[in-house]
């Protein structure tokens, strides 16, 4: 990861997503395409098993991946206890994610590092965006019936436009699943179409519920149909699924994101969520980032981290680079 392994706060910008960036246009259904999606499982589990022993990173090099997920997390509560006041809390840690002694100790302290974006139900939109004015951090909200997607069609469209009304830049969809395990392909592009246009403005990322689809065949091609039908970015799961991100699930998704590239020459963004808590977790996905996709996927536009603990085992990793010592969980509050 050539732009940040020396840590030079020239080259580490922000990390707010960039909201001139192009998007993945609607581009008509093509069954042909997709029928022609196929994953060798064991395969893919195979190449996945083996990346941790492959790609490892210590010292400065460590830090200044673990300063790049950092960017790329969307900083996430989505509890049924969740209250404006907690909401607050977590866009104050979005604003200044490291203490900035730390920051300060490893040459960075002027890069304004945040992290990519805050993520809520669309209750708390307005609360997030309000905590978050002046900066580029943009709020994501999750929509459209989340996390199961079987409300009525016309409900989970208003939904996305309240949440976009209310300030929302980006707009975490899911899928209904069934179409996608019934192999009714039209249904899943039909709905993901009418999502991105009731998207307007605001950016889209599909979840496709990936451990939910019984098939990393069904994962390919649920990925491939929602770029189809203009998807910004592909997301694994909502994070409340019995099996969330893998690193198989996610290899498949981003070579069929590679696919999508060389035959459109659009970039599409990918985003693993649920169950990435660790920063070993975060650096083995970015590196299945470099390793499919090139250090130009590894940046705050077309990469995310949906996470809420995440942060907090980073920044431990942090101090122990700077002063040789892990500290304590509750030196690092979330919310």
């Amino acid at each position: 990861m050539s732009n940040v392994q020396h840590l030079n706060p020239r080259e580490i910008s922000s990390g707010s997503a960039d909201p001139a960036d192009g998007r993945n246009p609607i581009t008509a259904f093509d069954a042909d395409v997709i029928e022609s999606v196929r994953v060798n499982r064991s395969a893919a589990e195979r190449r996945t098993a083996t990346l941790p022993g492959r790609r490892t990173v210590k010292k400065q090099w460590q830090a200044a991946w673990l300063v790049r997920a950092i960017q790329c997390i969307d900083l996430t509560t989505l509890a049924g206890d969740d209250t404006p006041g907690r909401v607050r809390r977590l866009c104050a840690k979005a604003r200044h994610p490291v203490r900035q002694e730390t920051l300060e100790a490893m040459g960075i302290g002027d890069i304004g590092l945040t992290t990519g974006a805050v993520c809520v139900y669309h209750a708390m939109v307005e609360t997030a965006v309000d905590a978050l004015r002046g900066t580029n951090i943009p709020v994501a909200a999750v929509s459209t019936g989340f996390p199961a997607g079987l409300s009525p069609l016309n409900l989970r469209l208003k939904e996305i436009e309240a949440s976009v009304a209310a300030g929302a830049m980006e707009i975490d969809i899911v899928i209904d699943r069934s179409h996608a395990l019934t192999g009714n392909w039209r249904a899943v592009y039909d709905e993901m179409k009418a999502f991105r246009e009731a998207c307007g403005p605001a950016h889209v990322k599909a979840i496709i519920g990936a451990g939910d689809l019984g098939t990393l065949t069904n994962v390919g091609k649920a990925a491939m149909v929602c770029m189809m039908a203009g998807a910004d970015f592909i997301k694994t799961s909502t994070g409340k699924e019995a099996t969330n991100a893998t690193l198989p699930n996610s290899l498949v998704m981003t070579r069929v994101i590679r696919q999508w590239h060389e035959m459109t020459g659009q970039k599409v963004g990918f985003k693993p969520a649920g169950g990435i808590a660790t920063a070993k977790d975060a650096m083995n996905y970015e590196f299945i980032m470099k390793e499919e996709l090139g250090d130009e996927w590894l940046q705050p536009h077309l990469f995310r981290l949906g996470a809420s603990s995440l942060l907090t085992d980073i920044e431990r990793q942090l101090d122990h680079f700077v002063t040789g010592r892990y500290s304590s969980n509750h030196r690092h509050p979330m919310a």
